[in-house]
């Protein structure tokens, strides 16, 4: 997988607890309220955009390797969340990224309704085309090398699944306020035909984070547990993510190594978000 899918994958390891109940009325201020079917939107609005400049550690040097960039874009009763990435000229001659990402989910609930991935990887290639059926718990996949040539399957689920970009945004609408440092939150998402499990350790909040080019920050830390052997390597992953203490609650953030080297991704800059970055200090 590539340091944009990697980063992906990086951004939405925090979630909440495992429910099966609805909640659409209003926000949920305690862990046992919060659900993975719904959740109400108070944090992020159309037009935010969010920039990551991403890193890559190799033979302990830190080489500027791409940029990823999040998108919202609001319709009748959808949000079109997108996340695209590529690298940078000077570091194509080790490899070569264009990746597509874009989700489109319920308003009401943040559930996906259609998730396409387009990913350009230096000679790989895949076009996999998700929409999810939430009530009969079925993910109908046209997967392949291209667009044209994709075949369609239909996968079992989990009800109220996520997806990578959906989880994202979910979680970014949680009080954790309630949660206490240390405590462990699983979460799941269907991805690359599979449902696949994580679980997310709560390590409090942390003042005075420096971010590279923005500042000082206040900040709440995860440490989530990641997939052995597909994107880290065996034995799990030290992973560390930051997220602004505000409303906002945007990814400042992430370090993690990975199965060859290690990966960050760090905010570049911003616009459009729904408050002020209360979370900057002066």
């Amino acid at each position: 997988m590539s340091l944009i899918g990697t980063t992906l994958i990086l951004l939405m390891a925090f979630a909440a607890p495992e429910r099966t109940e609805w909640n659409t009325t209003e926000p949920p201020q305690r862990p046992e309220e919060i659900t993975p079917c719904s959740i109400y939107n108070n944090s992020f609005q159309h037009g935010e955009t969010i920039t990551y400049k991403l890193y890559y550690n190799w033979n302990f040097v830190w080489l500027a390797a791409g940029e990823v960039t999040f998108r919202v874009r609001e319709k009748e009763d959808q949000y079109h969340l997108s996340a695209h990435g590529s690298t940078y000229k000077s570091y194509e001659w080790f490899y070569k990224v264009r990746d597509k990402y874009d989700t489109y989910v319920d308003k009401s609930t943040l559930l996906p309704v259609i998730s396409i991935r387009d990913v350009h990887e230096g000679k790989y290639r895949l076009y996999d085309k998700v929409t999810f059926d939430q009530a009969r718990a079925k993910a109908y996949s046209m997967r392949g090398k291209s667009k044209e040539t994709a075949e369609m399957a239909e996968y079992s689920i989990e009800n109220c699944m996520h997806d990578v970009l959906s989880i994202i945004y979910y979680t970014r609408n949680i009080e954790f306020g309630a949660y206490q440092s240390g405590e462990k939150i699983p979460v799941k998402i269907f991805m690359d035909k599979e449902v696949w499990p994580l679980r997310v350790e709560y390590q409090g909040k942390e003042e005075n984070v420096k971010v590279k080019g923005l500042g000082r920050f206040n900040t709440i830390r995860f440490s989530p547990e990641v997939i052995s052997g597909y994107v880290f390597g065996e034995g799990g992953a030290a992973m560390n993510v930051w997220v602004s203490d505000d409303k906002n609650k945007i990814p400042l953030i992430i370090e993690s190594p990975v199965s060859v080297g290690s990966v960050k991704a760090v905010l570049k800059e911003y616009n459009g978000l729904r408050y002020d970055l209360a979370a900057e200090r002066d």
